[in-house]
């Protein structure tokens, strides 16, 4: 693990521990990918983690003059599906974030995260190659702009150098005769990677498509074009057989493998599918029919994270102090662990589960400065100067949280084992959408689950808690 975790308050801060520490340094803001891959000894020989997700202004969403779109290094996939902006300008990044993980590892796992870390099967390259985007990599000798297809060279391998980090990712704003969509093929239907996935953006001419995008994940080492099936497109009307041939074409630019996720020739039929169901959801106006009106982000602001408490150097010698629900801590000790861990076992608060270990069960979820996120992959220097909420903190003038009683009541604690994460997740849900529907329930603990399989009385005890919360 590392031995130095700095909490960074300036790019110029990150960038001269950059090009004083090389490929010794590592950045992260979410962490949520460099953490497994730590656990896992995927990744070597880290001595210095910088952490920059304190720094302010970097998580912002803006339009400038030109009519670019412009995406800080700290944006969230949250931020994004929250985003008014985007899901009028930029749709299929929206739906790309939307499908990300869970809640949790929405509130963490940031979209430049995902661009870098290079996976073919990342959900937000497909369609930010789509949009066109570029990025700005910054180091201490300037800045360069490289635009996202050149970006990658391989499977998990960019140009990036140990000295540079992304400082923005832009691209064009959809204009009003252009309509995109994402989809993906998956595993199942939430914290799925992808098998394959499909990005299509047209611009219409009255009833013709003018110009044509269809851009494609995890069936090459890089997101790769349909070539043909772009060309193709143009100047059609979208019938049933335009769509068919399309469809068609987009298998035949498919270069996939074959993993425990699916066979080569799989993939390539699937691509192809996804690529017509793509265009007949487009033909239909239904490209956004997966995205709730009112989504669950989990988290209580959404503001610019604009304070600098907690930043500097932690080090064995520097001891990290939080607060956890309510109450200091001084840790001296814990600073190679996850938050989970310190939680547990320096804090002595056991309420917090470990399950997965992996981001994947949601026994771990706790408050993170107002926001749910999963324990088991935040840093545990990470907590200096952070507002943390455990299962044990959500007593209500010493009475239980109401979602614990309806829990109670409801018969949705079977072993308990995650039951604190449910309620976690349940609460913060509450907190931001008093009536929820069931739909919006169920996406709300999408990070959550349980093997004794309690979940029709976990979203029933939800919706009793909100009732009698409204009636208070």
């Amino acid at each position: 693990m590392w031995q130095t975790y700095i909490n960074a308050d300036s790019i110029e801060q990150v960038t001269g521990i950059l090009a004083d520490r090389g490929g010794r340094a590592k950045i992260v803001a979410g962490a949520t990918d460099l953490m497994l891959e730590m656990e896992k000894g995927v990744q070597k020989g880290i001595e210095i983690l910088v952490d920059v997700s304190r720094i302010p202004g970097l998580n912002r969403i803006s339009e400038d003059n030109q009519g670019n779109i412009h995406l800080g290094p700290l944006v969230t996939h949250n931020d994004c599906v929250g985003s008014k902006l985007l899901r009028e300008k930029a749709l299929p990044l929206v739906l790309a974030c939307w499908q990300v993980g869970s809640p949790q590892i929405r509130n963490r796992g940031t979209v430049a995260g995902n661009l870098v870390t290079a996976s073919p099967a990342n959900d937000t390259i497909s369609p930010l190659m789509g949009l066109n985007a570029s990025l700005t990599l910054s180091s201490n000798t300037g800045q360069r702009i490289v635009p996202l297809s050149e970006f990658y060279t391989g499977v998990r391998k960019t140009v990036l150098r140990s000295d540079e980090i992304v400082v923005d990712i832009f691209f064009p704003a959809l204009r009003t005769n252009e309509i995109g969509i994402y989809i993906k093929n998956a595993l199942r239907k939430a914290q799925a990677i992808s098998v394959v996935n499909a990005t299509v953006i047209v611009a219409m001419k009255e009833d013709r498509i003018d110009r044509a995008t269809v851009t494609l994940g995890a069936v090459a080492p890089v997101i790769i074009h349909a070539t043909e099936a772009e060309e193709y497109l143009s100047g059609k009307v979208l019938t049933d057989e335009v769509i068919k041939i399309a469809g068609d074409l987009t298998t035949k630019a498919a270069r996939p493998i074959t993993d425990l996720r699916g066979t080569a020739d799989y993939r390539s039929y699937i691509v192809g599918v996804l690529a017509m169901q793509g265009l007949e959801k487009i033909r239909n106006g239904t490209e956004a029919e997966t995205l709730l009106d009112n989504p669950p982000i989990l988290r209580s602001k959404m503001e610019d994270k604009e304070s600098l408490l907690g930043t500097g150097e932690i080090s064995q010698a520097t001891p990290i102090i939080t607060t956890i629900n309510g109450q200091k801590f001084i840790f001296k000790n814990g600073h190679q662990k996850t938050l989970l861990r310190l939680i547990r076992e320096d804090a002595g608060l056991i309420g917090t589960k470990e399950g997965c270990g992996e981001g994947e069960c949601g026994a771990c979820t706790v408050y993170l400065d107002d926001a749910t996120v999963m324990a088991c992959l935040v840093p545990a220097p990470r907590a200096h100067g952070a507002q943390i909420k455990t299962i044990e903190g959500m007593t209500i003038n010493n009475n239980m949280h109401p979602v614990q009683t309806a829990f109670i009541e409801e018969g949705a604690v079977q072993c308990g084992y995650c039951t604190p994460g449910f309620i976690m997740s349940s609460a913060k849900l509450l907190e931001e959408n008093p009536s929820p529907s069931d739909m919006e329930i169920k996406q709300a603990l999408t990070g959550n689950l349980c093997r004794c399989t309690g979940y029709y009385n976990i979203v029933r005890a939800v919706d009793k808690a909100a009732k009698k919360m409204r009636e208070q």
